[in-house]
């Protein structure tokens, strides 16, 4: 028997926006919290939006450009947990629904703001995307390979891990700061300095022997032969990264090379280039599958390329998606509908396309039954649905 999942009853605004914040309110969702997006109101019925990132959360749409609309927000904000902002500096600033608005009505609330660049920085006005706050934190500096063009992986550094997630930890450090004082608190993130973060080992590399060659030409970056990827018979790929001696010696067993002296040269960087057109050769000289069946078990630290459409139909693999985190007495909720052991799972029913297939959210939907369960709002009494958009009653009190 497990407990409630460990945010049960926080309850967070979330402000329609794009990749970063959606994420750090799923993570938020995930774990429980009862998480409402406020979509911008048009004056017609709108069309789902592109955001997928919504599973376990509702959505009204409020005319934030007229009184009527930001009075609905701020009366929201005063028994809200958790506002997060995904837009630029000074929007919500100028639509009177600034921190110093807010928490001034509701001093346990968390404001959560997100931003590219640094707020304080002399990008902060500009607009940018994944690759531009990698580009001047000077992440994206490290990617790529030897002689080649720096590179950005898909989105997924500054975006979700330097963006959304950052600003979810940053939200629970003043979840359980306001234990201790009951005050909330602004919580500001931005993805220029979360990648960054992130990237302090391989920053701090750079000064050091593993590091100091130009990118590509490092012992982690793909300059090494036994850390790199490599294609197999059957045009899919295994990935090697047997870096201490006694992996690195169960990798050259593997490959069939033992016994001609390749373990003594491992970190001969001369050697590193010949290294690296026998692995080639030998890894595709068979399909990965075979590679599996020498490797599997081992320490060689060889493993295969997997690809989401093979982990979401062979259930032979480790395809399941899980909650991020397993807490074994209040595990967050599943994600998976085939979910069967809450502490390792998570629990409830799982969602629909098991973390695989994304559903878009319309804006409105839930809406009505969130501010009834969530907020203790009654419609026809409280608020109205005029044209999709939410509006207070004139009478409306807390």
């Amino acid at each position: 028997m497990v407990g409630p999942p460990p945010l049960q009853g926080l309850k967070v605004l979330e402000f329609a926006g794009l990749a970063p914040g959606p994420f750090a309110g799923l993570l938020l969702a995930d774990a429980g919290a009862k998480v409402l997006r406020i979509d911008r109101h048009t004056g017609a019925q709108a069309p789902p939006t592109t955001d997928m990132l919504t599973r376990h959360k509702a959505s009204i749409s409020v005319d934030l450009k007229s009184p009527d609309g930001v009075r609905v927000v701020r009366e929201l904000a005063k028994t809200a947990d958790v506002i997060i902002d995904p837009f630029r500096p000074g929007v919500l600033e100028k639509l009177g629904l600034s921190p110093d608005v807010l928490c001034a009505a509701n001093p346990r609330l968390i404001y959560g703001r997100m931003t590219g660049f640094r707020r304080d920085g002399k990008y902060a006005s500009m607009a940018g995307h994944d690759i531009n706050y990698l580009a001047v934190s000077g992440v994206l500096s490290l990617l790529g390979r030897s002689g080649e063009k720096p590179h950005p992986p898909i989105n997924i550094l500054a975006d979700f891990a330097g963006g959304g997630a950052i600003l979810f930890q940053g939200i629970l450090l003043a979840v359980i700061n306001r234990e201790k004082t009951g005050k909330g608190q602004v919580v500001e993130a931005n993805m220029v300095d979360g990648a960054n973060y992130l990237a302090t080992f391989p920053r701090q590399l750079l000064k050091t022997p593993m590091g100091d060659h130009p990118r590509g030409e490092n012992l982690l970056d793909g300059g090494s032969p036994f850390y790199d990827t490599y294609e197999t018979k059957d045009g899919k790929y295994m990935a090697v990264g047997a870096l201490e001696p006694q992996f690195y010696a169960a990798l050259v067993k593997g490959l069939g090379m033992d016994g001609q002296n390749w373990e003594k040269r491992q970190h001969d960087r001369k050697a590193w280039p010949e290294m690296g057109r026998l692995f080639e050769a030998a890894l595709k000289s068979k399909t990965r599958l075979e590679w599996e069946e020498i490797f599997d078990g081992t320490d060689a630290c060889c493993t295969p390329i997997l690809e989401y459409s093979e982990l979401e139909t062979d259930t032979g693999r480790e395809g399941d998606q899980r909650p991020a985190v397993t807490l074994r007495d209040t595990p967050c909720l599943a994600v998976d509908e085939k979910a069967t052991e809450p502490s390792t799972h998570g629990q409830g029913p799982g969602v629909y396309g098991r973390g695989y297939t994304g559903t878009s959210l319309a804006p409105g939907q839930g809406g009505v039954d969130a501010l009834s369960n969530w907020f203790g709002w009654t419609k026809g009494k409280d608020f109205d649905v005029e044209k999709g958009g939410v509006v207070l009653k004139p009478k409306f009190k807390l």
